[in-house]
């Protein structure tokens, strides 16, 4: 298989890349079988299928599916985004200010996925022979004629053909089909690069202020794990974004 990204030409580092979102996922997933709150259950869901989706994308699975995979990204990027602008009277959405960055959060970051996998997705290149056999005239020139004019050998290969030619030559397959901007694929990446910092840091801080005669010092804490898990998927998101902005 070939990575669709092609800073990560090397497998290594796709293996790795793909083995922290196939992490995430599993994380998330387990959350998925063990939260009892409904709202938590469907996010769960939700961010499990994000690092999946991403997951694929780096070896370019499913491309048939690509229009699927943008939907259920823009329809999860809605949901979050109900969630954080949603009203005090509705306590399973995000309420208080912590609980509405975060939903904000997860918004932003179903969108950038789903424009990842727009900006990213491959295009095919057409035949050149196949292009080129529909294009020519159907018509065959006489070997033997001449120009009249200057009694030299026939025209060369008509402009058409040599256009077709030279549009084949110039377009490689299996590179991306669209461009995506320099200074968003930029701004994506130091939004999910400070992330993955901010998740870290909470992550760490949680783990140190836990006094070891607490009675649930064995135990990790929702939010412990929350945040771990929150610190890889920024991660990956940083380092894909940042292979956009050249």
């Amino acid at each position: 298989m070939k990575g669709v990204i092609g800073v990560f030409s090397i497998p290594a580092l796709n293996w790795a890349l793909t083995a922290v979102l196939l992490l995430g996922a599993a994380g998330h997933l387990a959350r998925t079988v063990r939260t009892g709150q409904a709202t938590d259950r469907v996010n769960n869901a939700l961010h499990a299928l994000m690092h999946l989706l991403m997951a694929a994308m780096l070896w370019n699975l499913a491309p048939a599916t690509l229009l699927a995979q943008i939907t259920l990204l823009a329809g999860a990027a809605l949901w979050f985004t109900i969630q954080a602008v949603a009203r005090p009277e509705f306590p399973l959405l995000c309420t208080g200010t912590t609980r509405r960055l975060g939903c904000a959060y997860h918004a932003l970051s179903m969108s950038a996925a789903a424009l990842m996998i727009a900006l990213m997705a491959p295009h095919t290149t057409p035949d050149p022979t196949a292009t080129n056999a529909l294009m020519a005239p159907h018509t065959t020139p006489d070997p033997t004629a001449t120009n009249s004019t200057t009694g030299t050998d026939p025209m060369p290969m008509p402009m058409t053909h040599a256009h077709h030619h030279t549009t084949a030559a110039a377009t490689a397959p299996g590179t991306p089909g669209l461009a995506p901007a320099p200074a968003l694929a930029l701004a994506m990446t130091v939004l999910f690069a400070t992330a993955a910092v901010v998740f870290t840091i909470l992550h760490l801080r949680k783990r140190t202020t836990r006094h070891p005669n607490h009675p649930h010092a064995n135990h990790k804490h929702p939010t412990h794990t929350t945040h771990a898990l929150e610190a890889l998927g920024a991660t990956a998101m940083a380092l894909m974004s940042a292979t956009m902005t050249t």
